[in-house]
């Protein structure tokens, strides 16, 4: 199990991802354009760093959902490897069995 601060902290981040995700993407936008001047660009370039370092989608981490373990993660199943096996051999996931050849 992780720490709670760890998966607090996450949930924070994704909170401030969403809260900017417009904002920071019209900035880049601007910076991406041909048609910008590079006075817009600049002034786009400094509004990208003013905004919080959390709101960045690339400091998410992706976490299990019932353990909140951070590598050896599913995205498909939005689970760990140890919980997606629990999951599994319970028969809790549909369309996945054990390997038996």
């Amino acid at each position: 199990m992780a720490k709670k601060s760890m998966i607090h902290r996450d949930v924070k981040r994704s909170k401030l991802v969403a809260k900017y995700q417009e904002k920071r993407s019209a900035l880049k936008k601007i910076i991406k354009s041909i048609h910008s001047s590079d006075e817009e660009r600049f002034q786009a370039v400094i509004k990208l760093q003013t905004l919080p370092r959390d709101s960045s989608p690339s400091r998410q981490r992706s976490r299990c959902g019932l353990s909140g373990r951070p590598h050896g993660f599913y995205r498909k199943f939005g689970l760990a490897k140890n919980q997606l096996r629990d999951r599994t051999m319970n028969g809790e996931v549909p369309g996945l069995s054990k390997a038996s050849w």
